[in-house]
């Protein structure tokens, strides 16, 4: 069967790939920057890669006509709060249009949960999408989940950030809302078995595991997976946006992601009784498993991906990949390049373990300094780490910073500052080889805006001056113990 698969590049599209691959599909991706897929995946046979945006119509144009199913799984929760809502309908309206025009006779789309009358604003624009895409000539199946566990989500993350940091927690009344969670394994499950099944044509289903938990329960159970001792109370009241600062500066969300949540979180989000799992033979995972599973995951550094890697959550590589190339015009620079007699193999490694646990090999406690104004400005701060260890792809997240190259066999890594400045900044290694000698060359480039960059790049370079140097004599003598 050929499948269209929008979102082929987020949290729920990296784990639904393989997926459909090993089930014999031919899976058609809609991407908005295909450079963002490991080459072990774009050398499958049965996988065709088209770089289109559902924001541009035309640009869907150049997709394949006979497709016979299509899933939509494009979400624009970490958007500017003011702003997703009418991104989200007009990429549903760009989909229809085209959709209609293929030989595509069903759309999987997946929803959230909103089974009561105030709705919050992420949840409202879930409703918006389904009733758009119910307009269409294909029949629809709507699979409403609610909490996914699963290593990499976004709820996942800012439960084990919660518990792993903090032994008292002193937590919002919203701690007390009940909802039913479901691991990631089943959420594929679901997906993947509703294909072209009768009974679930033109039908919209609530998806969820097998128990209803409080997000207080969902904390202490994590904790007695961990073996983590924790003591949880809550306030009997605290205001939305005290809520969205509490998990901002604790966990590794983003503001904008959540006020969302806290949003979302007031609301019980508790399934609709339906006979869906047994009719498709599903055996729901219950949420301890499903921890269970998800840290096991992240021990095994088998993070497929994570929410901070989303397009929608930070830069969109395919706005700043004309920045590949950092420019010099206007710009402040500082440059570092050392000889070394190191293996250069070694070296590329430790370029490529930067931030997360690694740190940045100099002055760790200053980059920490750093993060935490960032996220006293607004910014996203150090909290997201990175999605693994000592791998990296065009489009992950790292601490503060979006990877946008990664080409090791080339020696070269750019990154782009996603903290708040009065400018733009990237950070460049290049490891080469010249008249038989080893060079690491690091760059740090800087395009103020206004006065305030001029003044800040000033009260900065200081610093610059040794933690840069320190930074890169850390990487050419690290030696993992």
């Amino acid at each position: 069967m050929k499948i269209l698969l929008t979102g082929a590049n987020g949290y729920i599209g990296k784990r639904l790939l393989p997926v459909l691959l090993e089930q014999g599909h031919t899976v058609v991706c809609c991407v908005r920057n295909k450079e963002r897929f490991s080459p072990q995946e774009i050398d499958h046979p049965n996988l065709k890669i088209f770089e289109a945006d559902l924001l541009d119509l035309q640009s869907l144009r150049k997709l394949p006509v006979d497709i016979e199913v299509s899933y939509y799984l494009i979400h624009s929760m970490l958007h500017d709060t003011d702003g997703f809502e009418k991104l989200e309908k007009t990429c549903a309206q760009n989909f229809v249009e085209f959709i209609d025009k293929t030989q595509n006779r069903q759309i999987i789309y997946l929803s959230g949960i909103a089974n009561v009358e105030i709705l919050s604003k992420h949840l409202e624009s879930r409703k918006l999408v389904e009733d758009i895409l119910k307009r269409s000539k294909s029949y629809h199946t709507i699979l409403r989940a609610g909490i996914i566990v699963g290593s990499g989500s976004a709820s996942f993350e800012i439960i084990r950030d919660l518990v792993e940091k903090l032994a008292i927690m002193t937590a919002p009344r919203w701690l007390l809302t009940k909802c039913q969670p479901i691991a990631i394994r089943n959420v594929i499950d679901f997906l993947t078995k509703v294909i072209d099944h009768d009974e679930c044509l033109n039908q919209t289903f609530d998806i969820g595991g097998s128990e209803v938990l409080s997000y207080k329960e969902m904390l202490q159970q994590y904790a007695e997976v961990r073996k983590l001792p924790r003591i949880i109370t809550t306030l009997p009241v605290m205001t939305p946006r005290l809520s969205s600062y509490w998990l901002y500066f604790i966990t590794s969300t983003s503001y904008n992601l959540a006020l969302n949540l806290v949003d979302s979180m007031k609301i019980e989000v508790i399934c609709r009784p339906n006979n869906l799992a047994s009719t498709l033979q599903i055996t729901l995972m219950p949420y301890k498993e499903a921890i269970e599973r998800a840290t096991g995951k992240i021990k095994q550094q088998m993070v497929i991906s994570s929410w901070t890697d989303a397009l929608s959550s930070g830069i969109l590589p395919n706005e700043k990949m004309k920045y590949v190339e950092p420019p010099d015009f206007g710009c402040y620079t500082d440059n570092k390049r050392y000889k070394f007699t190191n293996n250069p193999e070694q070296v590329i490694e430790n370029v490529w373990a930067l931030g997360g646990d690694r740190g940045w090999y100099y002055g760790n406690w200053l980059w920490h300094l750093r993060g935490l104004l960032d996220k006293l400005f607004g910014g996203v701060g150090l909290n997201r780490g990175r999605r693994h260890p000592t791998e990296i792809e065009m489009g992950d997240s790292l601490d503060f910073w979006r990877v946008l190259l990664a080409d090791k066999d080339g020696g070269r890594l750019l990154l782009y500052a996603e903290m708040v400045l009065p400018g733009e900044a990237w950070l460049e290694f290049t490891i080469n080889r010249k008249n038989n000698e080893n060079f690491i060359s690091q760059k740090a480039t800087f395009r103020p805006k206004g006065i305030m960059g001029r003044l800040y790049w000033a009260l900065s370079y200081p610093f610059h001056l040794f933690i840069f140097r320190g930074m890169v004599k850390g990487i050419i003598n690290y030696r993992k113990k």
